[in-house]
C-alpha cells in the first residue's frame, strides 16, 4: 500500500511586502551606483582642471608678475670701444695741448698732443698756423709705459680751407706701420740722400714747435746710418752725457754745412778726425745713448758755427707711396677707421 501523497490544490497565501522590499532594494542600489559613478567623475574632472591651471600659472606669469618683473636694459654697443680704441673730437680755442687735455683728460692728453702734433707738422706749421676754430678727430689706444697709439688723424684747417686725413698702416711686406692719405701716399715726406734708407717715423722736426735744432727719426738701434754728403769727420762723441755716441762731418766742396749725428750704437775706433767718407757711405748704426728716451737718430744740419738748416729744405724730398698689392686691403681699413671717427666735430 502506497503511502498517503499530500493533496494537490492552491498555492499557500504569501505576504506581497518581501517581494516590494527587494524590489526597493535592488532599485536603491541601482540609483546609488549612478549617483557614486558622478560623483566620482565630476571629482576626476575638477582634479584635471586644477592640475591643469596651476600647470599654465607656473608656465605663464600672470600680467602683475610680468608688470613686476624687472627688463634689463639693452646696452648700447660703443664701435669704437669695441674695437679697442677711444676717440678724441675737440674745437681749438686756445693752446692745442689744452683742447686735448679738455677731450681726453688730463691723463693722456699732453702725450696725445705730442704724438698727433707729429702728422700736424706736414699740413701746417705748429702752433701757428693752427687757428682758434680748427677741429681736430682722433683715434687712439692707450699703451701703458708707452706713449699712446694714434690710428687716425682728421684735421678741419682754416688756414689751408679744407678737411685732411691720415690713416695707420702696415702692409704685410712692410717693415713698420706707416701713416698714408687717403689716396695711398705717405704722409710723410722723405729725403733723397737720406742718413736713413728706412725708418718707422719723423718723430720731431723742425716746424713742429718744439725749438729742436733736427729732424728725429724712429728707428731701431742697428740701423745703418749714411752720409748725406762727401765730407770729413771733425770730432765724434762730445758732450757725451747728452748727445750719446755722436759724430760731426763737414762737407767737402766748399758749401761748409756740418752734419751732427747724435745718439748712435758705439762708434767704430778707426773712425777719428779726418776720417773721409763719400756720400751713400755707411758711417755708424743709429742707437739709444745719451739723453734718448727711445732708439732714434738725430740728424742736425748746419751752416757755419750758429745757423741752423731745415734738412726738408735742403735735401730733394718726395712721397712714397703704397704698393698696388695693399691697396684694397688699405683702402678697407680706410673705410673701417672712418666708420669709427664717425661725423667731425665742425659737422655739430
Amino acid at each position: 500500500m502506497r503511502p498517503n501523497l499530500p493533496t494537490l490544490g492552491a498555492p499557500p497565501k504569501r505576504s506581497p511586502i518581501g517581494p516590494v522590499v527587494a524590489v526597493s532594494l535592488i532599485l536603491g542600489g541601482a540609483a546609488g551606483g549612478v549617483w557614486w559613478w558622478k560623483q566620482r567623475m565630476a571629482t576626476a574632472t575638477q582634479e584635471a582642471a586644477v592640475t591643469q591651471a596651476t600647470t599654465d600659472a607656473a608656465a605663464t606669469p600672470d600680467a602683475g608678475a610680468l608688470a613686476a618683473a624687472p627688463t634689463a636694459p639693452a646696452v648700447p654697443t660703443d664701435p669704437v670701444k669695441a674695437a679697442g680704441m677711444e676717440r678724441a673730437s675737440m674745437r681749438i680755442d686756445g693752446p692745442l695741448e689744452t683742447a686735448f687735455v679738455n677731450s681726453a683728460g688730463a691723463d693722456v692728453g699732453p702725450a696725445l698732443a705730442q704724438v698727433v702734433t707729429r702728422t700736424l707738422v706736414w699740413w701746417v706749421a705748429v702752433p701757428n698756423e693752427i687757428l682758434r676754430g680748427d677741429t681736430l678727430d682722433v683715434l687712439f689706444q692707450r699703451r701703458p709705459n708707452e706713449e699712446p697709439l694714434v690710428h687716425a688723424v682728421r684735421f678741419t684747417s682754416a688756414k689751408l680751407g679744407k678737411t685732411m686725413s691720415a690713416y695707420r698702416f702696415q702692409g704685410s711686406s712692410e717693415g713698420a706701420a706707416r701713416y698714408y692719405l687717403s689716396s695711398g701716399d705717405e704722409l710723410e715726406l722723405r729725403l733723397e740722400k737720406s742718413p736713413l734708407d728706412d725708418y718707422e717715423q719723423v718723430t720731431s722736426l723742425l716746424r713742429d714747435g718744439r725749438r729742436h735744432k733736427g729732424v728725429d727719426f724712429r728707428t731701431p738701434v742697428g740701423t745703418p746710418v749714411k752720409a748725406p754728403f762727401a765730407g770729413v769727420v771733425k770730432r765724434k762723441n762730445w758732450n757725451w752725457s747728452s748727445n750719446g755716441n755722436c759724430l760731426e762731418l763737414i762737407e767737402t766742396g766748399g758749401k761748409g754745412r756740418r752734419a751732427l749725428f747724435l745718439h748712435l750704437d758705439e762708434v767704430s775706433k778707426d773712425i777719428q778726425a779726418g776720417t773721409r767718407f763719400n756720400v751713400g757711405q755707411v758711417i755708424a748704426k743709429s742707437g739709444n745713448t745719451g739723453r734718448s728716451f727711445a732708439p732714434h737718430l738725430h740728424y742736425q744740419l748746419m751752416q757755419g758755427e750758429e745757423k741752423v738748416l731745415d734738412p726738408f729744405d735742403q735735401h730733394k724730398t718726395y712721397r712714397r707711396t703704397l704698393a698696388a698689392t695693399h691697396k684694397t686691403a688699405f683702402d678697407d681699413e680706410v673705410r673701417r677707421l672712418e666708420g669709427l671717427l664717425g661725423t667731425s666735430v665742425a659737422g655739430k
